[in-house]
């Protein structure tokens, strides 16, 4: 019962944030041209980042993944309630059953699945192989997305965690997508998507600091 009245309450807190802010959200078109071509499309976004991508993408019916740790809960009865589809499981926990149900939700046709590849517990900014595994398993391809904000409270555990506060300004990009073949080396991967989500993350932040 705590959890369920958390989770009515952190959907309009969010909305009340998020929705107090102002928006600069470029690079949409990179999936919104694969799902309208019935292609599936992976986000890959920083653990850290989440919550300002995880409420631009809500109402959409999309598809998220969590993990299975306490906080996990609450962020999924959220998700529900802001039209999210959340598959639960992390590398620790459910990690084989989650995959088979990431593979079948990528091979429907026009799906996008937001993954933090370094959740849920890091390192930091490491991404995981399940992301790269999945695309390969699907042919589905991962779109970077990265966030910028002018008011944030952060929180400290294995990585920074970003809650945007209002009247402020958000910054996010999606990227290209990046296509991986199913001979790719796995560590190569990681290093490509790694690389992307950097380059992606500094011309985000060169944006944000011109367009003030």
């Amino acid at each position: 019962m705590k959890i369920v009245i958390l989770s009515y309450l952190g959907k309009w807190i969010l909305k009340l944030f998020y929705g107090l802010n102002i928006w600069d959200v470029r690079g949409k078109n990179n999936y919104l041209e694969l799902l309208n071509s019935n292609q599936s499309v992976i986000i890959s976004c920083w653990h850290g980042q989440l919550l300002a991508v995880f409420m631009n993408l809500s109402g959409n019916n999309y598809h998220g993944l969590a993990g299975m740790h306490k906080d996990a809960e609450l962020i999924s009865q959220i998700g529900q309630k802001l039209k999210w589809s959340i598959l639960r499981g992390s590398s620790k926990e459910r990690g084989k059953e989650a995959f088979i149900e990431i593979v079948d939700t990528l091979n429907s046709e026009s799906t996008l699945l937001a993954i933090t590849p370094d959740g849920p517990s890091g390192p930091a900014r490491v991404p995981k192989h399940g992301v790269i595994r999945a695309s390969q398993k699907t042919g589905a391809p991962v779109v970077p997305v990265t966030v910028h904000s002018s008011r944030n409270w952060t929180f400290t555990n294995w990585d920074t965690f970003f809650v945007e506060k209002p009247f402020g300004k958000i910054w996010i990009e999606y990227g290209e997508p990046i296509y991986f073949t199913e001979d790719e080396p796995i560590e190569s991967g990681l290093n490509i998507l790694t690389n992307a989500m950097n380059e992606l993350e500094n011309h985000n932040l060169y944006h944000a600091n011109n367009s003030q």
